[in-house]
């Protein structure tokens, strides 16, 4: 069982960023995949631990490759870790995030990245018909002292197709992604109580998770969509 962060991770990724290249990789392969290893251990903690209190059904953690492909940017590896935890669907929805990444890049994220077409438009017909549950979820200060009081993410220049522009919470509605961000500070990133400062964040966010899950597994009457 792995609580930190080994301080590593930050001087490898460093010395990557100033080394972007297969050659380099390959001689030091070694010591990635042995800080790999360590790191893979963390974010199971983080699984274990979400699992106290929520349903966790998958940990899925990236490769360090880049997708070159479609990409201007050619440099084969990435300089971070990163992982997504995935809430049991049907009945449970949203996702938590942890990314690791020197010079003080390193976040987590919780919320909806790239919600499904019927999803999104289920979200911006409910804040259409009644914002004032978001709203107060939204103004909690214990809530927003931790994940802030907006969202952050895409959204479209002025109104979704079939929205008012002028409607009461087009600021939400016009939203593309729904999402909830908090960074750190590499010091805080290797410190003892990174484990359990990004838990109780993760539990914070449990209200806005729960009545999203209750919007998105019901339609506008409030009839159930799941089967039994």
């Amino acid at each position: 069982m792995t609580n930190t962060i080994p301080k590593d991770v930050f001087t490898f990724f460093k010395n990557l960023e100033k080394n972007n290249n297969r050659d380099w990789f390959n001689d030091n392969k070694p010591e990635f995949k042995a800080l790999e290893k360590e790191v893979k251990a963390f974010y199971n903690v983080i699984f274990e631990n979400l699992n106290t209190h929520d349903e966790i059904d998958k940990l899925k953690i990236f490769r360090i490759y880049r997708d070159v492909r479609f990409s201007k940017n050619k440099l084969p590896y990435k300089t971070h870790f990163g992982g997504s935890f995935h809430r049991t669907k049907p009945r449970l929805r949203g996702g938590y995030y942890l990314h690791i990444q020197p010079n003080n890049e390193s976040f987590i994220a919780t919320g909806f990245w790239e919600p499904a077409k019927e999803d999104l438009m289920r979200i911006r017909k409910e804040f259409e018909m009644d914002d004032s549950e978001i709203r107060e979820i939204l103004a909690n200060k214990n809530f927003n002292s931790v994940w802030g009081d907006t969202f952050v993410g895409d959204e479209v220049k002025s109104a979704p197709r079939g929205f008012a522009k002028d409607h009461k919470a087009i600021d939400l509605i016009k939203k593309k992604q729904y999402i909830f961000t908090k960074k750190y500070t590499d010091k805080e990133v290797l410190s003892s109580g990174f484990l359990n400062e990004i838990d109780s964040a993760f539990k914070d966010i449990r209200p806005f998770f729960d009545y999203m899950s209750d919007v998105l597994t019901t339609d506008l009457n409030g009839v159930s969509l799941i089967e039994d």
